[in-house]
């Protein structure tokens, strides 16, 4: 035990908790759960995602997606199209209530991020981000490229 950092994973822990704490108890209010709230995230960060991207990045079942998205679809937090190019493509958007909702759920999120960021010295943005590239799969490290969560690097 003496090598591991359970400082650091102890911090993770308790930031993690703390990060989607507030959200979760609006979530539970809609019926929802984190699994909705990672859908909302990513069909908000990537309008007209297809959903085979969604469950690549998820590493979620089909059946599992399958339920999370017909919630969402049915309460009016999403839509889904048929693809142009080829229609056994369905692609993903939010609707103007599950941008707002994604916007409800993110806003204490996203003080806390920022106010957590603004104590750092002015690389500790960019040593955060990178952290969090290394903890990331390498495989799956071109994915944050194409969903731009690496361009400040």
């Amino acid at each position: 035990m003496d090598t591991m950092p359970l400082d650091v994973m102890g911090l993770f822990f308790f930031a993690y908790r703390d990060f989607v704490g507030d959200a979760d108890a609006l979530l539970e209010r809609q019926g929802f759960g984190r699994a909705h709230h990672r859908v909302l995230y990513f069909v908000n960060l990537k309008p007209g995602m297809p959903v085979a991207d969604l469950l690549d990045i998820l590493k979620i079942t089909k059946q599992s997606l399958a339920r999370v998205l017909r919630q969402l679809i049915d309460n009016g937090y999403i839509e889904q199209k048929t693809g142009e190019s080829d229609r056994r493509q369905r692609l993903l958007y939010a609707t103007e209530k599950g941008r707002r909702f994604f916007e409800v759920l993110s806003a204490t999120q996203t003080s806390r991020i920022d106010a957590a960021i603004a104590a750092l010295p002015p690389e500790g943005k960019r040593t955060v981000l990178k952290f969090f590239v290394g903890m990331v799969e390498t495989g799956d490290r071109p994915t944050l490229d194409r969903l731009k969560l690496t361009d400040d690097i």
